[in-house]
């Protein structure tokens, strides 16, 4: 008995050991890169990158945050094309891949076939544009963001996997009752399916918040620009400012002291500062919803 439980201490512990260095492998990367926002720009020219901050400096966030209320305005409309399109976005999603997921459904295999050869198959830029600019005219609107990015067929795949696991005799029991489909799918089924849906809404807001090549198509309103979209148009100013050191000297100084690079750790900071404090609310459903929504013909 004694030998038998020895090796799987072993295991156990190599287990563990495995974990902790994939840990460190993720957590050590982010202190790296607020170290870096928060160093002084001479000292990581002259000593190179630290965990931790060899001389303290907030010149890169003085920087950024030169006009606080364009980066504050730039917030309010990320959060609101991400908090709508999510909204919007999981709704479709979840009402897409239920119609698939119902083996009553005649046409549930064509549709999922369809859905699926999207996946490796689309349109393209130029289509999308001209449907966007010419067609529903959407252009300099926050609905062409949103409209943008709200269904993806990886999503409705993942919610299809997870809706098929619930027994039919549910839904056939809800229709003996008198229920019609809608109340079936808002009150029955919706609840049950609450970890998929945090886990596919996580999916949608990050891809919403991270988004800014839509907003680079679409927007030419300062006042709908999105808040990474103005971090990459802040990174190319600071790009060429320090590319011209004519400029520089007007500023008062040098390439050397200008903070290029804890400006671009500070962009980072900024831009994945709140989905690091949304994350862990939806952390426990993140894993069940992906495991029992593993995808399945």
């Amino acid at each position: 008995m004694h030998k038998s439980m020895k090796p799987s201490r072993i295991s156990q512990a190599a287990i563990h050991l495995l974990f902790i260095l994939v840990t460190l492998s993720m957590v050590l990367p982010f202190l790296l890169v607020v170290s870096i926002s928060l160093s002084s720009e001479a000292d990581l020219i002259q000593n190179g990158y630290s965990i931790l901050p060899r001389v303290f400096s907030v010149e890169a966030y003085s920087l950024v945050l030169q006009a606080p209320k364009a980066i504050l305005q730039a917030y309010g409309v990320t959060g609101t094309v991400t908090i709508a399109g999510t909204c919007f976005g999981l709704l479709l999603t979840a009402m897409t891949a239920y119609v698939i997921s119902r083996q009553d459904f005649r046409y549930n295999r064509i549709g999922t076939f369809i859905i699926f050869f999207t996946m490796l198959f689309n349109g393209g830029l130029v289509p999308s544009y001209i449907l966007m600019t010419q067609v529903l005219h959407l252009k300099d609107t926050l609905w062409a963001l949103i409209l943008s990015g709200m269904l993806t067929p990886f999503n409705i795949m993942v919610m299809k996997g997870f809706l098929g696991k619930i027994p039919g005799e549910i839904i056939e029991s809800a229709k003996v009752d008198g229920a019609r489909e809608l109340t079936i799918f808002f009150r029955i089924i919706l609840p049950l399916a609450l970890p998929a849906l945090a886990t596919i809404g996580l999916f949608i807001s990050f891809g919403f918040w991270n988004s800014w090549f839509p907003a680079m198509l679409y927007i030419d309103n300062p006042n709908l620009v999105t808040l990474q979209l103005m971090l990459v148009r802040i990174m190319d100013s600071i790009e060429f400012m320090t590319q011209n050191e004519q400029m520089l000297s007007q500023l008062g100084t040098t390439p050397k002291d200008f903070p290029a690079l804890s400006a671009r750790m500070a962009m980072v900071i900024l831009a994945a500062g709140p989905m690091l404090l949304v994350f862990p609310f939806f952390q426990r459903y993140f894993v069940q919803g992906l495991t029992v929504g593993s995808l399945k013909g």
